[in-house]
């Protein structure tokens, strides 16, 4: 990423960062009460968008008492797209914890600590994001995230990839994304990529030192449980909620079970994570 410099437009909707040389502008809703709250940042799957949470956010925020920041990546929703021929590296989710997301929190002049919240790929960036800056991240509560690439997570995104080629997937997608090309074909194609199959964060998030939450469905078809086990092994601060009859979308699946484990993790920390946010 270039330079530091950064803009709000169209009150809360719209963000410019400047990054990798060029402006992006970045599509931001907030929920919440505003005040002296907690702020919990959602991060979206590989496929998900601001709209695509849907009403989960203000439900949770409600429940646990904070303002929540909500935003599409670069390439989703009502985001500036990917470029027509941009394929992204494996690299991407580093880029997108390192660089993006503390552009768009120096934008909206965001102070630390603050919570993540991610869901699959979100809930890698969130840990990524976790492990660069330990001391910005008051905790995080991570939905199917990833730690390595496994098989059946190979095999579910080739099936995505024939459901996009024919079917009504890409029309779906369409609701959420302005260019919904941009947003599946950049997820796709580096998932798929033999560049992407030794992709681990495994020894990364060691740094991590915050509470952590780590949520999977027992019938998640992108991933074992081996992903969120192998968090809990490496950082013993994890509590682990495994969920029957839920597959890779908790949030949606066993919305109550989720809500219930955040707020016992906020609750038991509501001391540490206080943020502010100067600009909204």
């Amino acid at each position: 990423m270039q330079g530091d410099h950064s803009t709000v437009a169209a009150a809360d909707q719209r963000v410019r960062i400047d990054w990798d040389g060029r402006p992006v502008d970045i599509e931001v809703r907030w929920v919440g009460a505003e005040g002296d709250r907690p702020l919990l940042v959602f991060l979206h799957e590989g496929l998900g968008s601001v709209a695509m949470w849907k009403n989960f956010p203000c439900q949770l925020c409600e429940a646990v008492g904070c303002r929540g920041l909500i935003y599409s990546r670069p390439g989703y929703g009502r985001s500036t797209p990917r470029p027509p021929n941009e394929l992204w590296d494996p690299d991407f989710m580093h880029r997108q914890a390192e660089q993006v997301l503390p552009a768009l929190l120096r934008a909206l002049g965001v102070a630390a600590p603050y919570w993540l919240f991610g869901h699959s790929d979100g809930g890698s960036i969130a840990l990524l994001h976790a492990a660069r800056f330990p001391d910005a991240v008051a905790g995080a509560v991570v939905l199917a995230p990833h730690i390595l690439v496994e098989q059946i997570s190979v095999d579910s995104i080739a099936a995505a990839r024939e459901a996009y080629e024919q079917t009504d997937l890409r029309g779906k997608l369409a609701r959420y994304h302005d260019d919904s090309d941009s947003a599946f074909w950049g997820w796709n194609c580096i998932w798929l990529d033999p560049r992407f199959r030794d992709w681990s964060i495994e020894n990364d998030i060691a740094t991590i030192h915050c509470p952590l939450l780590a949520v999977q469905g027992l019938d998640d078809e992108y991933g074992t449980l081996e992903q969120i086990r192998g968090i809990a092994r490496r950082l013993p601060q994890t509590q682990l909620l495994e969920l029957p009859d839920c597959g890779h979308s908790p949030h949606r699946d066993q919305p109550g079970a989720v809500i219930a484990a955040a707020r016992a993790l906020l609750s038991g920390h509501r001391g540490e994570n206080r943020s502010v946010c100067a600009a909204r």
